[in-house]
């Protein structure tokens, strides 16, 4: 194996991935603070939104993968220095998107009524379809956002995504306190509130990275103006080619555990909420973790488009091995506060429990979830997302979830043994890319090692 420099390699993937890993945070820890804020009204909301979230986020995620079509292609032609091909890269994905937001949004308003179908509480469906309709409003505004966030990443500039998603997202926060509790002179709208800040925020979103791309000098180069005669059907093949297969691998590990919240739904009310909240906290090591994947995309794909494997797979490495360290230590958070984090988000103490115990099942699988995102981020900016799509498929849907299901109804271990199968799903996926990974690209280098001694 390669011998990596592993000190410069961390300088620089730590400088590309800390904003990214921020921007994520700054997502994340809205869906923490709604989930604590609509705990704070009861099981029964917080379990309403655990069902809504569960159908949302799949098609969401979706949306997100397409998305990501433009970071690695926008890398590689950064890295060959072709700036007009970045202009045309940029309204392709933007087309795409908007494209693709519209369809999820109809896909999501035509399958909600559908939740009465699932053997879930009564009550709790009745609380979460006008919420899932609210926030289906958002996923247009947020595809707006996404274009412009992966194109300016796809030219490592990280920075302004981090610094927009963290105000809005504070603003989500407030608009939360507002309209949840019905602060300021506001009707209480409970969970229904936190739907319409998330919309709010994510339309604020949009506007402003979009006036900041338009407006900096540092894209003027690009050429960023529309022109539809100039549209390219290969051009949109291949970014269909990397986008849509990438957002099934999100469909395929966000839809495992989305099946698991319906699963625990089967449970009762408690388990539902605790798996929200053990999830809710699951989502930040995994969100901050992405943020280093979206590192491992962009300095694989600029080395790619340089044609320098050995440099493309030491950089590599180097993000799975600080993918480990953070994860670790995400790990041991989980594990020995595993009491007091629930407690933050509800005062039942049955769901409190239900949460400990399935946290520490969140802190055996850090490792892996870690290994496995940043696995999916590195070989996605080598322009390989068909293997690692089958990899998610089976280890999810043909190895952990069915087991989940075993475990914990034929084996009668409930809401833990839908967990030990997710364990299972994430510790395959993350060896399996971890090994994909090492061999493609040692295939390269031996390739680039031929045509040298030529």
């Amino acid at each position: 194996m390669t011998r990596i420099n592993f000190k410069d390699h961390f300088s620089k993937t730590f400088i590309l991935a800390y904003p990214v890993m921020l921007s994520q945070l700054g997502q994340v820890l809205v869906g923490v603070a709604d989930s604590m804020m609509v705990g704070r009204l009861g099981a029964e909301p917080l379990a309403a939104a655990s069902l809504a979230n569960s159908i949302f986020f799949v098609l969401l995620m979706f949306g997100i993968g397409v998305s990501m079509a433009i970071t690695p292609l926008v890398a590689m032609a950064d890295g060959k220095n072709k700036s007009s091909r970045i202009g045309r890269l940029f309204r392709h994905g933007f087309t795409i998107n908007m494209i693709t937001g519209v369809i999820l949004f109809l896909v999501i308003i035509l399958f909600s009524p559908m939740l009465n179908y699932m053997n879930q509480p009564e009550q709790v469906v009745e609380l979460a379809i006008p919420y899932l309709a609210i926030i289906t409003l958002s996923i247009v505004p947020f595809m707006f956002f996404q274009t412009f966030k992966q194109f300016a990443e796809g030219l490592s500039q990280t920075k302004q995504a981090m610094y927009i998603t963290i105000i809005c997202n504070g603003l989500n926060v407030f608009l939360n306190w507002v309209m949840i509790y019905g602060n300021l002179g506001f009707p209480a709208l409970g969970l229904n509130g936190a739907g319409w800040a998330t919309l709010i925020s994510r339309v604020l979103m949009g506007i402003v990275i979009a006036y900041y791309v338009f407006k900096s000098s540092r894209y003027k180069s690009f050429d960023l103006g529309f022109r539809i005669k100039r549209f390219s059907f290969p051009m949109i093949s291949k970014m269909l080619k990397i986008g849509v297969p990438t957002g099934f691998q999100f469909i395929f590990e966000v839809g495992a555990f989305s099946t698991a919240a319906i699963m625990m739904g089967w449970i009762g009310v408690s388990a539902l909420a605790a798996h929200q909240i053990a999830i809710n906290l699951a989502s930040i090591s995994y969100m901050m973790a992405s943020g280093l994947s979206a590192a491992a995309m962009v300095r694989v794909g600029n080395q790619l488009g340089r044609k320098d494997i050995k440099t493309l797979r030491e950089a590599g490495f180097t993000v799975f091995a600080m993918a480990a360290i953070f994860m670790f230590v995400s790990a041991v958070l989980f594990i020995v506060f595993r009491e007091f984090l629930p407690s933050l988000y509800i005062d039942d103490e049955t769901v409190i429990q239900m949460s400990a115990s399935l946290l520490i099942i969140a802190g055996l699988f850090q490792l892996s979830d870690g290994i496995q995102v940043v696995g999916l981020g590195a070989l996605r900016g080598m322009a390989d997302v068909r293997v690692p799509t089958v990899v998610t498929l089976i280890a999810y849907w043909v190895i952990g979830l069915p087991l989940g299901y075993v475990f914990a109804f034929v084996l009668d271990m409930q809401e833990k043994g839908i967990w030990y199968g997710l364990l299972i799903g994430l510790t395959v996926t993350g060896l399996m890319l971890l090994y994909r990974f090492h061999s493609l690209s040692a295939r390269l280098l031996q390739k680039e090692k031929e045509i040298h001694s030529v």
